[in-house]
């Protein structure tokens, strides 16, 4: 028996393993049925929001985000400055809707994988470090609770991928995301950011969100790095974790 059951315990898992499939209620498609696609996606954001461990589907309504420098200037001459933002979570991905795929053929390496959406309200918030120095007046040395939010956020990315074989079965990797982001308005808090005065701190933030778009300008590209981590932290586990033929019917299917 002491023989046995090791070797029962490992079939058991290898069965497992070889069959981790998505939940029942998820909706299969045909492959390249883009609608059928997109709306089998949105029903996986609506039901599952706090994701399916199994499936290697983290949360979607708390995304815990790497910490970022957003400027890092050289310290040097009579303005530069250093901002950094640390602990941050990301709230609101799971009101997301996706508006629009492409792709996701047969063969996925055959045609250009996008998808588009929407998400109506995303939160950041988390910590700051600021540093600099503002035209000979001013030092800048603060840190603080910083919130972020950004309206009517809308993305496309686009995949390109290459089809991994284990134990005969097709899975996706992702070598290359390329994100375009967009959003109607952005509005940030930053605490405590003169320490020892709080009217210049009310000041600094009425600046910055009344003037939101030459900052987003100025800041675009480090937080399109940020998303483009978030959205491959989001789906690559998924991808590595169900087999691609095993997402979709197979054409022998019926319809």
């Amino acid at each position: 028996m002491r023989e046995i059951f090791p070797k029962v315990l490992c079939v058991q898992l290898f069965v497992i393993l070889e069959c981790v499939m998505l939940p029942n209620s998820v909706k299969k498609c045909h492959f390249g049925d883009t609608e059928c696609i997109k709306d089998s996606a949105n029903e996986l954001i609506r039901h599952f929001p706090k994701g399916i461990p199994a499936v290697g589907l983290k949360p979607l309504d708390v995304v815990h985000v790497k910490d970022t420098v957003l400027v890092n200037d050289s310290q040097v001459g009579v303005a530069w400055y250093y901002f950094q933002l640390v602990n941050q979570i990301n709230y609101g991905f799971e009101n997301t809707t996706i508006t629009e795929i492409s792709g996701f053929d047969e063969d996925p390496t055959s045609s250009k994988i996008a998808i588009k959406g929407v998400i109506p309200r995303v939160i950041y918030k988390g910590n700051y470090y600021a540093k600099g120095r503002m035209l000979w007046l001013i030092d800048i040395n603060a840190s603080g609770e910083s919130e972020s939010e950004f309206l009517n956020f809308f993305f496309e990315f686009t995949l390109k991928v290459q089809t991994e074989y284990r134990n005969n079965k097709r899975y996706l990797k992702i070598y290359q995301l390329v994100p375009n982001i967009g959003l109607d308005r952005w509005i940030m808090w930053l605490d405590n950011f003169f320490p020892e005065n709080t009217d210049l701190t009310i000041a600094i933030n009425q600046l910055f969100n009344a003037n939101w778009v030459e900052f987003w300008n100025e800041l675009e590209k480090p937080i399109m790095e940020v998303f483009t981590g978030v959205f491959l932290g989001l789906i690559n586990d998924t991808l590595q974790t169900v087999a691609y033929d095993d997402m979709f019917l197979s054409d022998k299917d019926i319809k």
